[in-house]
């Protein structure tokens, strides 16, 4: 980094904090909602899984750098090179937190999908993918080129290792493998035993990505110690929602690849050929990858929310955590209608999100209800991991509506469920009122009267 432009990014960086509130301190939480039975109330925002809110560190950080943008790797202007600084140093800042390797790569992307879609273009040819049912779509859907093997839902974690292992068995070890499983599950939130499974797929000639999309915004991850080859997250569940992701690990398969874009930036060199095309020299580096104007903001929000969550300390952040599921779980186990989702049982550890159902509701319903009658916004449906939720409604796949939406009316059975999620900046008082509302409305039925909406359950006009 040049000495004028490191001055004037230390300038624009927050100071770190010696001690970080609890809960952390994030945009919305003082927000107001109106109620369809009248008044306002704090919108206690508990859909963490789907998009969590932006830190307040972060969104101080970025507006202090706002006046500096620049665009990266593009200019030999002051704020030009300041941006490309402080792009690269996000990228180390991002190494660090992830516990990288010394040759790994960091290469930026859009979200935990386009990371995984960009490692699945780099696949070498033949090569095999093993994914296991129970994953996000981003996880599941990407791999169209290789020849996929989708392995059953486990019942345990050691079961999860078994099947892999049997999957693998007997494998010709000449021919690359890949194996994708998710860290924690964005519908039960349960734990995957990610170094067994790693050590497995190595011991059978088979590299391993880690979707670390609701990971990594609840528990360390390190790419050393878990020995995975590949790490993928997304931002705007890391607490910084401005539309960037990582991709990081090993760099051989990815520079050994074609371009995942091909344009400015990823080339070194083009030039024109006497038959009227272009030879083209690509970086061999994480620019190969890297085509267009970056998002420096995007990336430097990565790079703000990893340093205040390291800062904040993850020990205390996830002990706090699991005392907010411990609420949440023994506040639902009071309501004999709730039926909870999991894959490895109730007791199986777990990050802040739960999955579950309600007998006698329709999840449209119920989350409608939650939404316009105590201002608490959950999430219903499948949740973008379609095979996983069927096998634990065990649910009929022809049954569901489009996108995993029912078209039925409000007290049908529900052919989905309802999530609620939640994190570092979460309240007490947030989860309190939610297990207030699931016992309420259980005991009392909905307030207001529903109507099917485009295949969801809204609030009927007065």
């Amino acid at each position: 980094m040049s000495a004028y432009a490191s001055a004037t990014v230390a300038a624009v960086s927050t100071d770190s904090e010696a001690a970080c509130a609890q809960p952390l301190p994030v945009l919305g939480r003082d927000v107001t909602v109106p109620l369809v039975t009248g008044g306002e109330v704090t919108y206690a925002a508990l859909d963490y899984a789907a998009s969590a809110p932006a830190l307040q560190r972060v969104w101080d950080d970025i507006a202090a750098y706002a006046p500096y943008y620049g665009s990266v790797h593009r200019g030999a202007g002051y704020l030009s090179q300041l941006s490309t600084d402080l792009f690269e140093k996000s990228r180390r800042t991002v190494a660090g937190f992830l516990g990288c390797r010394a040759d790994d790569q960091v290469v930026f992307t859009r979200s935990t999908t386009d990371s995984l879609n960009l490692l699945a273009a780099a696949l070498p040819a033949g090569c095999e993918v093993y994914v296991f049912e129970t994953e996000h779509h981003a996880a599941l859907l990407p791999w169209r080129a290789a020849r996929v093997n989708i392995l059953d839902a486990p019942r345990t974690p050691a079961a999860a290792v078994a099947t892999l292992e049997s999957a693998l068995a007997g494998r010709d070890t000449s021919v690359p493998a890949l194996v994708c499983v998710t860290g924690a599950s964005n519908v039960t939130g349960e734990l995957w035993p990610v170094q067994e499974l790693a050590a497995a797929a190595h011991a059978h000639g088979a590299r391993i990505v880690l979707d670390a999309a609701q990971l990594a915004p609840h528990h360390p991850v390190d790419v050393t110690g878990l020995d995975v080859d590949w790490v993928a997250f997304s931002g705007h569940k890391l607490y910084a929602p401005f539309g960037s992701g990582v991709l990081a690990g090993r760099s051989d398969w990815l520079l050994d690849s074609e371009p995942y874009l091909a344009g400015g930036g990823a080339s070194r060199r083009v030039t024109r050929r006497e038959d009227g095309g272009v030879d083209v020299d690509w970086h061999t580096t994480t620019a190969r990858h890297e085509a267009g104007s970056p998002n420096v903001i995007g990336v430097y929000a990565i790079a703000s929310a990893c340093t205040a969550l390291k800062e904040a300390g993850f020990d205390t952040l996830v002990a706090r955590e699991q005392a907010l599921v411990a609420r949440v779980r023994a506040g639902l186990a009071e309501v004999p209608e709730v039926k909870v989702l999991s894959l490895f049982g109730d007791d199986a550890p777990r990050v802040g999100v739960l999955s579950f159902v309600v007998e006698g509701w329709n999840s449209s319903h119920f989350a409608a209800a939650l939404s316009a009658e105590y201002g608490i916004g959950v999430r219903d449906g499948l949740f973008c991991a379609h095979p996983l939720v069927r096998t634990l409604l065990d649910n009929d796949p022809q049954e569901q509506g489009e996108c995993g939406a029912p078209e039925a009316e409000p007290g049908e059975r529900s052919l989905n469920a309802i999530r609620v999620s939640f994190g570092a900046g979460t309240p007490e008082e947030h989860v309190d009122r939610f297990v207030g509302a699931v016992k309420e409305l259980v005991r009392d039925g909905a307030r207001w009267n529903y109507r099917t909406e485009d295949g969801r359950c809204v609030p009927a006009p007065c």
